[in-house]
């Protein structure tokens, strides 16, 4: 796992949404319009669409049981030198986040258990922080090329 150092500030977005199944269309799109200001290429663009997903998907699905009752919160960071997103819950958490990460492990017997995965090899570095009965945050960094590094226009 690499340890991805983040620069100065550029750029960022917060936005929150209710934890239904619909709203992962909403992360997705919003994720890729903050990364399109960068010089990523579609496949990397639509790599950032699926580890989104599946981290939006997993608190949906494991943080709220598939209920409408909780508040999800997608932050965007651009700093110098790296793309940052952070998707957390306040759902129920996980307990063993080292097990959760195994491919083909799910609490839900129907599920792949490849989410985690997916987040892993599309990104530069995945973090997990949970603690039980208090939510969940996955932090995903991509390291961007030296051209794709820009300044905020205001």
């Amino acid at each position: 796992m690499c340890v991805c150092k983040a620069g100065k500030t550029i750029n960022f977005m917060r936005m929150e949404f209710l934890s239904c199944p619909e709203n992962v269309a909403l992360a997705r799109i919003a994720a890729a319009s903050f990364a399109a200001q960068l010089e990523m290429t579609l496949n990397d663009l639509e790599e950032l669409k699926v580890a989104v997903s599946e981290a939006v998907s997993n608190c949906i699905i494991h943080g709220y049981d598939n209920q409408p009752v909780g508040v999800i919160r997608l932050t965007t960071n651009l700093y110098e030198g790296t793309l940052e997103i952070i998707i957390d819950d306040d759902g129920k958490g996980i307990e063993d986040v080292e097990q959760a990460m195994q491919p083909t492990f799910s609490t839900v017997p129907e599920r792949m258990g490849l989410g985690f995965v997916f987040m892993k090899s599309f990104m530069d570095e995945v973090v997990v922080n949970s603690t039980v009965n208090q939510g969940t945050q996955v932090i995903l960094r991509k390291v961007l090329a030296f051209n794709q590094a820009l300044q905020c226009s205001l």
